[in-house]
């Protein structure tokens, strides 16, 4: 018979209070989809009337023709298959610079058209009844192949687990889009929506993917002070650099269009939510050493389990550290080598906002993410199956 003991009992009865207190956050700050709706209409992308249309593009020419007769090298000519709309089964020669240029287009690919509907009309061959600009390319294709690539492999290689996984992540964008982004647009403070849809996101993944067992919980236990830790010193970090949250060109285009966003809490959310996928990854992964280590060495006093599960932990936290790095790093590689071209000091870039944002950023969220290994590991330790001279069972999750 298993004993639970009063350390158990307290952890469960905090975890609960949490659980309800999270519950009650979704319902409280639950947003009005009327206000974001007015929020979207106010928020208009492109001009009154324009539409967007299918176009499959025909031939490519190298340069363009100008206005003064002569030809530009720096852009190509598309000739465009209109598929769709009032022009549809016309050809349109439309004018292309900038990164579509570079992407390799050939005929035979699906193009995204904006139609501009009573503009003055160049550069056709018919006589259209709007002008033409590829807005995009359709991409749908290679991007569902190289999704049901990754779920082959996810569950190949996880079997049920990464069955679950996948689930887990269908869950987390559903909170996500039906909760997290219109309660922001919303106006709800940033900071508290980012708590409460965490919380959410982790109460239920975590027992689904790993089962429902002390050793999760323990796992859970570490998340949940990883996202408070991670909160707070975002929370202290954006007041005492002065940071406004607006720092790059969407930020700086919702600040226009939508008035009720909060931006430093927006900041503060995006710092807990970017955390979240290596703070699950680390405190799941401590408190399963926690479990391995009672079950090899049943005999072992607490306190060494946690000296030796500490050990594994950091060699987590030196590995977890530069793959926060790499990532931010390869997330803004063309931003950092225009900073390079720039050769200013480095405390000269840092007084640009987008540059400190992402430092904090990756900062705020390091700490959660370090202080969350003792804590995990601590709480692992006295949820596992005291010391036994006999080899004696061990929770173990299922083998999946």
């Amino acid at each position: 018979m298993r004993i639970v003991t009063p350390i158990k009992l307290v952890a469960i009865a905090v975890l609960a209070l949490v659980a309800a207190a999270t519950a009650w956050g979704l319902i409280a700050l639950w947003p009005d989809y009327d206000r974001v709706a007015q929020a979207a209409d106010r928020a208009p992308l492109v001009a009154e009337g324009t539409t967007f249309e299918t176009g499959e593009l025909l031939a490519v020419t190298e340069g363009c023709a100008e206005v003064d007769g002569s030809t530009a090298d720096d852009c190509l000519t598309f000739s465009i298959g209109i598929r769709s709309g009032d022009d549809a089964g016309h050809v349109v020669d439309i004018t292309a610079r900038g990164a579509v240029t570079r992407a390799g287009l050939q005929p035979g690919d699906r193009l995204e058209l904006m139609a501009y509907p009573h503009a003055p009309v160049a550069e056709t061959r018919y006589q259209l009844a709007n002008q033409y600009s590829v807005s995009g390319v359709f991409r749908g294709l290679p991007l569902a192949i190289l999704a049901l690539v990754f779920v082959a492999v996810v569950i190949a290689v996880g079997r049920l687990r990464g069955l679950l996984a996948l689930l887990a992540l269908g869950i987390s964008a559903a909170v996500i889009l039906a909760f997290l982004l219109p309660a922001l647009v919303a106006g709800s403070p940033g900071l508290l929506v980012g708590v409460i849809a965490s919380s959410a996101i982790m109460f239920v993944i975590l027992y689904l993917v790993h089962g429902f067992n002390m050793r999760t919980t323990s796992a859970l236990v570490g998340t949940l002070c990883g996202i408070a830790i991670m909160a707070g010193v975002s929370l202290i970090a954006t007041q005492a650099t002065r940071l406004s949250g607006i720092g790059d060109e969407a930020s700086g285009t919702l600040a226009g269009v939508v008035e009720h966003i909060d931006f430093r809490g927006l900041l503060s959310c995006s710092v807990i939510i970017a955390g979240l996928g290596i703070l699950n990854d680390v405190t799941i992964t401590q408190a399963s050493s926690v479990w391995e280590l009672r079950a090899a060495a049943p005999a072992m006093p607490r306190h060494e389990v946690y000296a030796s599960a500490m050990r594994i932990g950091r060699d987590h936290i030196a590995s977890t550290v530069y793959t926060v790095f790499f990532a931010y790093v390869g997330a803004a590689l063309g931003v950092l080598i225009l900073l390079y071209l720039y050769d200013r000091p480095l405390l000269s870039l840092l007084t640009h906002e987008d540059i400190a944002i992402e430092v904090v950023r990756t900062l705020c969220g390091s700490i959660g993410l370090v202080l969350a290994v003792p804590i995990t590991t601590w709480a692992a330790v006295c949820f596992a199956p005291a010391p036994s001279t006999a080899a004696s069972p061990v929770e173990t999750a299922p083998n999946v």
